[in-house]
């Protein structure tokens, strides 16, 4: 969840009304651009500790002069912070995975030492494992969004204020059908993404305690509001699905002068065809997509969502690197295909992430006999095909060191910092790090 909006957070200019033939002709031609994939982009969240007491919370002054601190670096990554405080660098994109990984490395470097210096570390974890939901800022878009989820309990407070995650952006893909064809890597980006929620999963606590699950992350996002978080019709053809679940679709709040409305139930289609509580146009339909929270979203490019956010100071180059090769090597994507599509549809039915492979994923990680199975795979396809992709030495070995230490072992991340969190206290895991750049 990124707070940068279009049109920002004011009320939207004057503009003709949007129809409904209009709206839909729009999403159809926005949400796949087409091509051979060339470039890769991340996003990544971190929250925001004090480096030597990472379970005690951080003075709101203190978070303050982060940001002043940090916002003054030239960075080439978009930087904008989250609710709760969380820290978000958002890549360029990058020609290759060698070129992304090096331009937000270096941001990196820049970052922490700019934290250091206020006492604070960025911390890598899908959940805060002590803090409860303190938000931050004051935006009219997230007093709307609290007032909308709060419908929903409190998962949705959790998940603005004390979660974090590893956003992998690629290419659509080719219009043709075939490996690299913007279909196919749509449906891969769901029947990928339990696997990819098991391996990475690291959010097994929260304010504290420990939970069921290793990505408590990913069962926070499927308590809320299930129509915003589901992923489209897969009976649909991806273009068609994406701008039915756009338009069909609760609308979170409706921008204004004063406080901004937040409707209860009104879909975009039924606020298109009513007028009200006012005439919908351009800049509501763009607005109303940064409200969708589906596990993959189509931004033109595709945005998958579902990763936790890692340990470490490099643990974040291994699912970029990992996704990055199953999608654009060809010969990875046709045989991480052939893998994971029969996993997914003997779990039983449901949109992702309320289905039971994706449940079990965020339940119990590799610990999942299927999933490990899955896993295993994904990993020595990524590794074949990092070579191809001109990944460095550097980055390969780290895809080789997750795999031997986590998936061959049918562990994720989650069940390191139980082990640590529940014999050590406050005490940071030793996670290994490493020059990646």
């Amino acid at each position: 969840m990124s707070s940068d909006t279009p049109g920002g957070d004011g009320p939207p200019r004057l503009a003709p009304p949007l129809t409904e033939g209009a709206a839909e002709d729009l999403l159809r031609g926005i949400c796949f651009k087409t091509g051979p994939p060339r470039t890769v982009g991340v996003e990544l969240e971190w929250l925001l500790h004090d480096r030597d007491h990472p379970h005690h919370p951080v003075p709101p002054h203190v978070l303050e002069a982060a940001v002043t601190a940090v916002r003054a670096l030239p960075l080439s990554a978009a930087l904008t912070f989250e609710p709760g405080g969380q820290l978000e660098l958002s890549s360029r994109p990058a020609p290759s995975l060698t070129a992304c990984v090096d331009d937000i490395a270096a941001d990196l470097t820049a970052v922490r030492s700019a934290l250091d210096g206020l006492g604070l570390a960025p911390a890598g974890y899908g959940v805060d494992p002590w803090q409860s939901p303190r938000r931050l800022l004051r935006e009219p878009r997230y007093e709307a969004m609290e007032r909308a989820l709060d419908r929903w309990g409190p998962a949705g407070r959790a998940m603005m204020c004390t979660t974090a995650s590893v956003q992998v952006c690629l290419d659509a893909g080719e219009e043709e059908p075939g490996p690299l064809g913007y279909a196919r890597r749509w449906q891969l980006t769901h029947l990928l993404g339990a696997v990819l929620v098991a391996a990475f999963a690291n959010s097994p606590f929260r304010e504290g305690r420990p939970t069921p699950w290793r990505s408590a992350r990913q069962s926070l996002w499927t308590a809320l509001d299930p129509k915003r978080t589901l992923a489209p019709d897969g009976q649909l053809p991806p273009r068609d699905a994406w701008a039915a679940h756009v338009l069909d679709t609760p609308v979170l709040c409706v921008r204004g002068d004063g406080p901004w409305a937040v409707p209860d139930g009104l879909t975009f289609r039924d606020w298109i065809r009513s007028g009200v509580p006012r005439r919908a146009d351009r800049s509501d339909l763009d607005y109303h997509i940064t409200t969708l929270f589906p596990p993959a979203r189509p931004r033109g490019h595709l945005e998958l969502r579902m990763i936790d956010a890692q340990p470490g100071d490099d643990g974040w180059i291994v699912p970029l690197a990992v996704t990055t090769a199953l999608f654009d090597d060809p010969e990875a994507a046709e045989t991480v295909y052939r893998t994971v599509k029969p996993l997914a549809e003997s779990a039983g039915t449901g949109a992702a992430p309320r289905n039971p492979l994706w449940t079990a994923a965020a339940r119990d990680g590799l610990a999942e006999p299927e999933l490990r199975q899955a896993a295993d795979v994904c990993f020595r396809l990524a590794l074949e095909a990092l070579p191809r992709l001109g990944a460095s030495v550097a980055v390969r070995d780290a895809v080789a060191g997750f795999h031997d230490r986590y998936v061959a072992r049918g562990r994720c991340p989650a069940d390191d910092l139980r082990d640590v969190l529940t014999t050590g206290g406050a005490r940071r895991p030793a996670h290994p790090k490493g020059n990646l750049s």
